[in-house]
Order: C-alpha cells, then sequence, then structure tokens
C-alpha cells in the first residue's frame, strides 16, 4: 500500500487507498484480473486507456458499477463509510490513475505488482 500511496499522494486519502490497493491486489490475477473484470464487461477499451501510456479514458459511475457489481460497491461504501454513490465517485476519479501509476510502460507488469512492489522497496531498504 506504501508504493500505491508514494505514486498517488497520501494524507486523507487513506482508506480510498486501501480501498484501491484491496481492487488492485486482492483481485484474483491481481492487475491483469481486474483489467481481466474490466475486459469482460465491456470496457477494455477503458481499461486498457489507463494502462496505456496515452490519455485515460473517463470511467461513469454506471459504468464502474457494472465492472465491480454491486455487492463489491456495497463493501467499499461500507469501509469508506460513504453511500454507494459517493463510493463509486471517488473511485471513478483515482482509479484510472492508479491503474496508470502502476503501469508506467503501458503494459501490465507480469506476475503480482504488489510483490514486486515490496521488492522493489525492499532492495532500497538493503533487504532481500
Amino acid at each position: 500500500m506504501d508504493m500505491l500511496k508514494s505514486v498517488l499522494g497520501g494524507g486523507d486519502k487513506n482508506d480510498l487507498m486501501s480501498v484501491v490497493m484491496g481492487l488492485i491486489g486482492g483481485q484474483k490475477g491481481g492487475l491483469s484480473g481486474l483489467v481481466s473484470q474490466f475486459a469482460s464487461k465491456g470496457l477494455g477499451d477503458v481499461i486498457g486507456s489507463w494502462v496505456g501510456t496515452g490519455e485515460n479514458k473517463a470511467i461513469s459511475t454506471d459504468q464502474l458499477q457494472n465492472a465491480l457489481g454491486s455487492e463489491k460497491v456495497e463493501d467499499i461504501a461500507s469501509k469508506l463509510g460513504v453511500d454507494p454513490n459517493s463510493a463509486l465517485s471517488q473511485l471513478s476519479k483515482i482509479l484510472p490513475q492508479a491503474v496508470d501509476k502502476l503501469t508506467p510502460n503501458g503494459k501490465v507488469p507480469e506476475g503480482d505488482i504488489l510483490s514486486q512492489g515490496m521488492n522493489l522497496l525492499g532492495g532500497l531498504f538493503g533487504k532481500k
């Protein structure tokens, strides 16, 4: 989670960062699983723009609701202490940025992005 906080900035967004990390890291297949999930809901071009090096396409709250599912949205809203529409609104702004920042070369990294990030951070501090 620290890696994403450093990428997107911390502060008052800690709960939202946790939710975003849960969406990316808790997803079966990690980031590539999230990309597949969005693609299966007809949003491959949208999430593909976040991964790619060009401009990020916007996602509506309805599209995000469809991609994540009502149960997941309710869970996210509960964690954030807001209503589902507010949670979707916040996620529609930050999720594209998170995916974009985690794919700086325009490709989804192979393997587990969270483990790779932790390994990178460990390397910076002399741990293996």
